[in-house]
């Protein structure tokens, strides 16, 4: 988190704005969240393109998962608080539910890598950075070559 807080220039003021849902609720899966969003803004990448986040009476959340290639949906209730579980937490494939109630974001992150590792899918393009640092720094699966985005990030994790 120290090596998030530290960026500088917009970005680093999107990410303390994120971090501070932290320090109102200080909890593993709160942290997780904002460490995963703040890594795809850590690498100049739109969090909103990997974790959708709705409230359960949007009208245009259905439409907008039917268009989603791939991601992560959030449901939360209308009126909830920010500390009270999601109503649904999900994977979403080519605009398909591939897995639902997963409980949190970290573990439907966790889980949509996972499918698509497997499965050997590719990238979405406006998420490749972050897939990249999560395959090839956090799980080292094939971290041979890193692109300058990554190698950075990785040269910093280890200084």
């Amino acid at each position: 988190m120290e090596i998030f807080l530290t960026k500088g220039g917009t970005r680093g003021k999107k990410i303390r704005g994120l971090m501070l849902a932290i320090s109102k609720h200080d909890n593993i899966h709160t942290r997780r969240a904002c460490i995963l969003k703040s890594l795809c803004i850590y690498l100049n990448e739109d969090y909103e393109k990997l974790i959708k986040e709705d409230l359960d009476t949007d009208s245009e959340a259905k439409s907008c998962m039917e268009q989603t290639v791939m991601g992560v949906y959030v449901i939360q209730k209308e009126g909830a608080e920010p500390e009270d579980d999601p109503e649904d937490v999900g994977v979403l494939i080519e605009g398909v539910e591939a897995n639902t109630d997963l409980g949190n974001i970290a573990q439907a992150c966790a889980l949509l890598f996972g499918l698509v590792y497997c499965l050997n899918l590719s990238y979405p393009p406006e998420l490749k950075c972050t897939f990249e640092v999560l395959q090839k720094i956090l799980l080292n699966l094939d971290g041979q070559k890193l692109s300058s985005k990554a190698q950075f990030l990785k040269n910093k994790l280890m200084g």
